[in-house]
């Protein structure tokens, strides 16, 4: 697997966090092809200035004085204001679609920017006929109406699609544009203030209580919590100490931190998650293919309908106006507005939701995929295990307590380097033990540790220690002892003189939410599996601890994805969840690949979907978000379809004999309408609980 891109979105986040208006209109124009070149402020201004038009052109015209039956006050040259302002409407409201379809003919591949354009100039050239002498009603009126609704139609569509995109904005501001550089002269320290692009590794930034973090980095000093919820998805502040990793863009608590810059720029988590984000926007699903060959297929329909209508019209005997009126009713209702905006907004919501709650959607093919799903394969060591070996098990002989035990031996190994040391001290500040100062401690090479601690003599150690001094555990410890040993897990002691006190059992422990994760995916109704190198005693011994169905031990990197293809002959659907790195080969094999990634690593590219916070219950919620963004498509869809079903023989107007005739301003507010009930179907996805 290789890194994303640098080329394929050029961002520098501290530019971006100033609010660049050219790189937002860039987005914009991003989101939405058939809009390539519009804005919504363009959309908006121009409905607005057609509205304004619309009205005298309404006021002074024929249909609404006849409706109302009022007569419309007398002006000199009255009758030349619906002619002179919708000839306005036409060219400055309907260019946009005009565009839009010299556009589509020239890629030859005609829409529904050319359904509405044809609409219009149909209108307009037999209007300004009528105008100029050809006998009829003109269209003035309905033509100026389209145009404006039309408009309305476009900046509400654009605004909805802009608001669900709108991850790449909200990540965007939340890098800082100031930052506290830290200078050290002689004895002296001083702090500037300078833009966050001219920081450099290295330098050291100060960050005050309630700031957010420049850049990515490591704390040098301070102990602080961060709240990391808009890069992560996590509620809880995480505490910052010396040595810690601080993410960009994220919020300081109440402390204050002094950090050095390890990222800055393109370099940062951030950086990398709106890559992906941007990627991710940018991929075509096969729910969106089949969108837009079904708005294709409506708009070749609607030009026969239109066509049909109008020769049925004309043969039937009906005027001119009448046939042309139904031919713009027919173009205008059946544009494929809701179609188009069925799968793109739903996708775009899904993949906005899937970042806010650090889920990064990579690939949006994945995420579709995701509801298939049958097996679910997770990597051992660092997914569902910390990576890091702890004290998962202790039994103590006596009276003394488990944290008393925990207390004395952290602080006998407190000054030792080796992974079983450093479990037992992790393992007692993980619980809020403080370990007291150790004096004369000395390493026993091979078999272990001792130190005097507040005036007693104690050692840590395993069998070779209690062989060099011919000691067995005592009956209330041994068969602890055989247990942990024949789960795989590695034993010590803790001893005073010839007496063993306590014994632990240490390794790589399970995440306390890995059990929690597997629970919530076999209540989806699917089969888990664990796949990693280590022995079978020990993938066993984890399996039983989070319950998972299915072991697959013993297993070398190369051949993990020759597994996955195994489990697919099988007719399994598989999603499988590694680290990104070591997984690689499996992640791409699997029909969905789950790269695990925190703070930086979220910048490797590595199967579909990133989860930021490295949690393995997020698996689950992307099961359930790909679930409910695939109802949300099969309901838009068919209500999309079944509109124009039922649209397009009432406006070629089917029900004339019962007195029932659709205009072209009517069809245009019902084409409308079913694009807002569309795209509100797509925001009630925001509601769905992951």
């Amino acid at each position: 697997m290789s890194r994303p891109s640098h080329d394929h979105v050029r961002h520098d986040p501290a530019h971006d966090a100033t609010g660049d208006s050219t790189h937002h209109h860039a987005h914009e124009v991003h989101a939405h092809d058939r809009h390539a070149g519009h804005s919504v402020s363009m959309f908006r201004g121009k409905f607005w200035l057609s509205l304004a038009l619309t009205v005298p052109i309404l006021i002074w015209g024929h249909v609404l004085p006849r409706l109302l039956a009022y007569t419309p006050p007398h002006l000199p040259g009255a009758a030349w204001i619906p002619p002179v302002l919708g000839t306005a409407v036409f060219a400055y409201g309907g260019w946009p679609f005009l565009q839009g379809a010299a556009r589509e003919i020239r890629d030859r591949l005609p829409g529904m920017m050319t359904l509405i354009a044809l609409a219009i100039t149909v209108a307009f050239v037999f209007s300004a006929a009528v105008t100029l002498g050809f006998p009829g009603m003109p269209l003035w009126e309905e033509l100026a109406t389209l145009v404006t609704v039309m408009l309305l139609g476009h900046w509400l569509e654009m605004r909805a699609i802009i608001q669900a995109q709108g991850a790449l904005g909200e990540l965007a501001r939340l890098l800082p544009d100031k930052a506290l550089r830290v200078r050290v002269e002689g004895d002296a320290e001083h702090v500037d203030e300078v833009p966050v692009s001219q920081l450099r590794e290295g330098d050291i930034v100060l960050v005050r209580p309630g700031a957010r973090i420049p850049a990515d980095g490591i704390v040098r000093s301070g102990e602080s919590g961060v709240d990391e919820a808009m890069i992560t998805g996590e509620s809880v502040p995480v505490g910052k100490r010396e040595g810690s990793r601080v993410i960009a863009g994220t919020v300081n608590g109440a402390g204050s931190l002094r950090a050095e810059v390890t990222g800055t720029g393109e370099r940062t988590a951030l950086a990398g998650i709106m890559r992906l984000v941007e990627k991710a926007q940018s991929s075509r699903s096969r729910a969106q293919a089949l969108a837009d060959r079904a708005a294709s297929l409506l708009t070749w329909i609607a030009l026969g309908a239109g066509a049909a209508t109008f020769a049925a019209w004309m043969i039937a005997g009906a005027a001119a106006t009448t046939a042309i009126e139904r031919l713009v009713t027919v173009l205008v209702i059946a544009c494929p507005h809701a179609l188009g905006l069925a799968v793109p907004l739903v996708l775009a919501i899904s993949t906005t939701l899937g970042a806010r709650a650090g889920l990064l959607v990579r690939d949006r093919r994945g995420l579709e995929q995701a509801r298939n799903l049958t097996t679910v394969v997770f990597d051992k060591t660092g997914t569902l295990t910390l990576g890091e070996h702890r004290v998962v098990a202790l039994r103590t002989a006596g009276n003394l307590s488990e944290d008393e035990a925990l207390r004395l031996a952290a602080a006998v190994e407190h000054d030792a380097e080796h992974p079983v040391a450093r479990a037992i001290v992790h393992s007692a500040t993980e619980r809020g033990i403080t370990a007291p100062a150790a004096d004369a401690f000395d390493a026993l090479p091979g078999r272990g540790v001792r130190a005097k601690i507040q005036g007693r003599e104690l050692a840590v150690g395993g069998p070779n220690l209690l062989a060099s001094l011919g000691v067995t555990p005592p009956p209330e410890l041994a068969p602890f002892a055989e247990a942990a040993s024949a789960r795989g897990q590695g034993v010590v002691y803790l001893i005073e003189g010839s007496a063993i006190l306590a014994a632990f059992a240490v390794a790589d422990a399970s995440r306390p939410e890995s059990a929690e994760a597997v629970r919530r995916l076999h209540d989806a109704g699917l089969e888990v599996v664990m796949m990693t190198g280590d022995a079978r005693v020990v993938a066993e011994a984890v399996a039983r601890d989070v319950g998972i169905d299915t072991v697959l031990a013993e297993v070398l990197p190369r051949d993990k994805a020759s597994e996955i293809e195994r489990l697919q002959r099988q007719g399994k659907r598989v999603a499988m969840v590694g680290d990104g790195v070591n997984d690689a080969p499996a992640l791409v094999t699997a029909d969905v690949g789950v790269a695990i990634g925190a703070g930086t690593d979220v910048a490797v590219e590595a199967g579909d979907i990133v989860l930021v916070r490295s949690d393995p219950r997020d698996v689950a919620r992307i099961v359930n978000l790909s679930r409910a963004s695939y109802r949300k498509m099969v309901q838009n869809l068919w209500w999309a379809a079944g509109y124009n079903i039922v649209a397009i023989p009432l406006a070629a107007g089917v029900l004339a004999p019962w007195g029932v005739l659709l205009s072209p301003a009517a069809g245009a507010v019902l084409m409308s309408l079913s694009t807002i009930i569309v795209a509100i179907n797509a925001q009630l996805l925001r509601r769905v609980p992951l």
